[in-house]
Parts: structure tokens; C-alpha cells; sequence
């Protein structure tokens, strides 16, 4: 039988393992994880893009992220993504589209497919390339982040590795999310990142919880290996996001490939799935 001391012993014991870092406590803060597909690896495959999309779930992805919409409505394609049991992960939303002429279509499309993410892939190095253009660029993003929020929608940026780069002893993307809300989305691309001279490990753990999308790309010599076949260690990145990252996406993407695109992803994903996420 169980005795109150030994209760208070076992507690103490968990409280001791806890506080030392077991991983079993590790594993029991961390989250699953959806996946979703950066639908710009796939930019070179012919097939008629509701097929794409029926083939994206065929090899297993629990949703995509769009880049281009191939003339279908936001209906429309919330109807596929439906039918094949997708979700939107997010968008890759060019600046123009969130000026104040085509603000208001932007939000319907996404509230359409069902995405709150609202990611800028990128912008003019004009934007970065200063202390005083950063800030410009942080109040803008913050600007759209206040207009957005009504309609339960997030603006996020996604890097690239001129994001890097120093600008008066600090890299620019560290500069760009001091000076941004908490709720503008650092969609950081880990790959990218990587190739920019970063250091993706602890760029998240400088900024916890603003990672809601993560873009999971590789790093590699050659730059085209799939998923958990080069040099970056997931195992660190998906500790960092499933416990302080506040990710809610993956988001898989392979710009180069050894092989086709659509072996490509689906290598990337069945490695993931293999790592049990």
C-alpha cells in the first residue's frame, strides 16, 4: 500500500524531474504538429492544379500553403481542399496585395479557404537594408497586423538569407521582429536561414512563441535534399517550436530536387513521418 509519505516522496521526485529536464516531461509539454506542403515546390507540375492538390493528400499531407491561385476562386478552392481532407495552412501574399485597393479582397480569400496566416515571402532589400527602413517596415507590419486581426487573421514574414545579414551589428530579421507585435507571425525558413549565415536554433528561442509557421526546408551542399536527409538537426528545431515555438504549421517546401518534385515531397514527408511527426 501506498502511504502519504511515499506520495509526497513521488512528487517531490517529479517536481525534481521536471525541473532537471526530463524528457519524458519534454515530451509531454510538446504538441502534435500538423504538416502542410508549400505548394511552390510543386510550381513545375502540369497537371491541372485540382489534381495536384488530390495528389498532395494522396501521399499524406494534412494541408497546404498557397503561392498562386490558378484562376480558382477562394470557394472553389476551399471545396478541393475539402474534398481531399486539406486544410490551408497559410498563404504567400505578395505587399501589393495588402494595400488598401485589394486589402478587403485579401481577407475574403483567405477567410474562403480557411487560412488565418497571411505571409509576405518576402520584400525589396530597400526594406532591410537599414536601421531606419527596418523600423519603417515594423511599423507597417504592425499597421497590418492591428487591420487584420478583426477578421482573426495574422500577417507573418518569411525569410530569406538576406534576412541575415547585419545591419549595424545585428542581423536584420532580429531587428525587424524587436521592433513588430507579438502578433506578427516570424515565419522563419529554416533552410534559408542556414544559407543566409544564421542561426535558426537560436533565432527561435530569441523569439518564443512567434513562430506559428515554420518553413521546413533543408540545408545542404547541394541544395537539393529532401527533408532529414542533410544537415539540419529537426530533432532540435521541432524541440524549440513543440514547446516554446507556439507553431501551429510545418510547412514543407523543396525548391531543388535530386529526383522529380512530387519523389521529392513525398521523400520529405515519409522521413518526418519516420521522426513520428
Amino acid at each position: 500500500m501506498i502511504t502519504r509519505r511515499d506520495l509526497l516522496k513521488m512528487g517531490l521526485g517529479a517536481a525534481a524531474l521536471c525541473a532537471t529536464g526530463n524528457p519524458l516531461f519534454a515530451a509531454a509539454k510538446a504538441k502534435k504538429v500538423p504538416i502542410a506542403l508549400q505548394l511552390y515546390s510543386l510550381r513545375g507540375d502540369k497537371r491541372p492544379f485540382p489534381e495536384v492538390l488530390k495528389a498532395v493528400a494522396e501521399i499524406g499531407y494534412d494541408g497546404v500553403e498557397f503561392a498562386g491561385y490558378h484562376n480558382f476562386s477562394g470557394e472553389a478552392l476551399r471545396k478541393i481542399l475539402d474534398d481531399n481532407g486539406l486544410k490551408a495552412a497559410g498563404t504567400h501574399t505578395g505587399l501589393k496585395q495588402l494595400d488598401d485597393k485589394n486589402f478587403n479582397a485579401t481577407v475574403e480569400l483567405h477567410q474562403a479557404l480557411g487560412a488565418k496566416f497571411v505571409n509576405v515571402p518576402g520584400m525589396p532589400e530597400s526594406m532591410r537594408n537599414s536601421v531606419d527602413a527596418i523600423k519603417s517596415t515594423a511599423e507597417k507590419f504592425n499597421a497590418w497586423a492591428d487591420k487584420l486581426a478583426p477578421f482573426g487573421l495574422y500577417i507573418g514574414y518569411h525569410a530569406h538569407g538576406g534576412d541575415f545579414k547585419m545591419v549595424d551589428g545585428k542581423p536584420s530579421w532580429d531587428r525587424l521582429f524587436e521592433a513588430t507585435k507579438p502578433e506578427v507571425v516570424m515565419q522563419l525558413d529554416v533552410g534559408n536561414c542556414l544559407m543566409g549565415g544564421g542561426d535558426p536554433y537560436a533565432t527561435l528561442k530569441k523569439f518564443p512563441g512567434r513562430t506559428k509557421s515554420l518553413h521546413v526546408k533543408e540545408h545542404s551542399p547541394k541544395r537539393n535534399a529532401p527533408i532529414c536527409e542533410g544537415e539540419v538537426d529537426w530533432k532540435k528545431i521541432f524541440d524549440i517550436c513543440e514547446t516554446i515555438g507556439g507553431t501551429e504549421w510545418y510547412v514543407v517546401e523543396q525548391e531543388q530536387y535530386r529526383t522529380t518534385p512530387i519523389a521529392s515531397v513525398t521523400a520529405g514527408l515519409n522521413n518526418l513521418r519516420k521522426m513520428g511527426k
